[in-house]
């Protein structure tokens, strides 16, 4: 896939140039022999986790960063939040540079990680909020503004006097968004926020974050293996495998130029020949059999020309048009970059 960047309407919130990641560690034996000829003679490796890459992201976007484990996608999310250092290459974000980890740019993003807890787990959710707004240094109003907001978007009112470890997952997700946005962070970076959650908990910690931004223009970058979080949330994605950014752009524009194809299903009333169209240029018949269910893939300047040879056939009851689904397309990138046999660190 080449990379395309996606134009930007707003000035910059997210900047980086050239960012690179390397790490390098010491290979040990297994047991006691192993550790003490670690001791006398180490072997060294240096793995690249991320390999100068580059891109830009405007104030209230939601860009989605893609790819398998080991893409390289926590470690850019640490660099961007301070975590980690860089090993070389430039970041910028909202005018800082996250490594010096100011003050003044912690107060102005929050990191959410689907697998670790911002939360103390044996005491109300409200203790740890409290907690918040002092780090934060919040006033009372701003402080008990900012909670009713977002408990009424989360629907958590009556949770947050409750235990955390009492709690279910899903509502815990819940309560750690609130903990990461109390303060009404500018930029928030969201690394498998739905992870091990049910289908409705999804759809509601979706729902939530589509509507923060609408109200306040906050800029996210969130990584998913979940396809479902993309769609629903991202108006752009990046592609990164390799710890390289492989693409840059619309969501629509990667699934054009993974698959160009259109899938095409048509069912009849009664059984039809579809081996009449496996001689057409730019169609492949993915099942012709003796039934009354067609389908095929169609290039894409050709789909009007075989929906009409299509009606020819016999009669229709239902006739449907798609993309391929993002899901089967990442999976197959996912696939062939398994294939090469790469290992990269997360």
């Amino acid at each position: 896939m080449t990379s395309v960047h996606a134009p930007l309407d707003q000035p910059a919130v997210i900047a980086v140039a050239g960012l690179t990641k390397t790490y390098t560690f010491h290979q040990q034996g297994a047991g006691l022999a192993g550790a003490l000829r670690s001791l006398v003679r180490r072997t060294y490796e240096t793995r690249l986790a991320v390999e100068r890459i580059d891109f830009t992201i405007g104030r209230g976007e939601v860009v989605g960063l893609l790819g398998p484990n080991g893409a390289g996608k926590t470690t850019t999310l640490k660099m961007l939040s301070g975590l980690l250092y860089p090993t070389s290459g430039e970041v910028e974000v909202l005018g800082h540079t996250p490594s010096k980890r100011k003050p003044d740019y912690l107060r102005r993003i929050a990191l959410v990680m689907g697998q670790k807890t911002m939360l103390w787990w044996d005491v109300p959710a409200m203790e740890s909020l409290l907690l918040h707004k002092d780090m934060y240094d919040l006033t009372t109003a701003e402080f008990d503004r900012n909670v009713a907001e977002l408990a009424d978007l989360l629907e958590v009112r009556d949770l947050l006097n409750v235990q955390v470890r009492k709690v279910s997952l899903g509502e815990r997700m819940k309560l750690e968004l609130m903990a990461a946005l109390v303060h009404r962070p500018e930029v928030l970076f969201l690394d498998e926020p739905t992870i091990g959650l049910d289908v409705v908990a999804k759809a509601r910690v979706r729902a939530f974050l589509a509507e923060v931004t609408r109200r306040h223009d906050t800029t996210i970058l969130v990584t998913s293996h979940d396809m479902d979080d993309i769609e629903a949330l991202c108006s752009r994605v990046m592609v990164i495998d390799h710890g390289r950014l492989q693409y840059d752009g619309s969501l629509s524009g990667l699934v054009r130029s993974a698959r160009p194809r259109k899938l095409v299903q048509a069912t009849y009333a009664r059984t039809v020949d579809g081996s009449r169209l496996a001689g057409v240029e730019g169609v492949v018949v993915s099942n012709h059999s003796s039934d009354q269910i067609i389908r095929l893939e169609v290039e894409r300047e050709r789909t009007g020309d075989v929906l009409e040879q299509l009606a020819r056939l016999g009669p229709l009851v239902d006739l449907d048009v798609a993309d391929a689904d993002i899901e089967d397309i990442m999976r197959d990138l996912f696939l062939r970059r398994d294939a090469l046999g790469t290992g990269e660190a997360r």
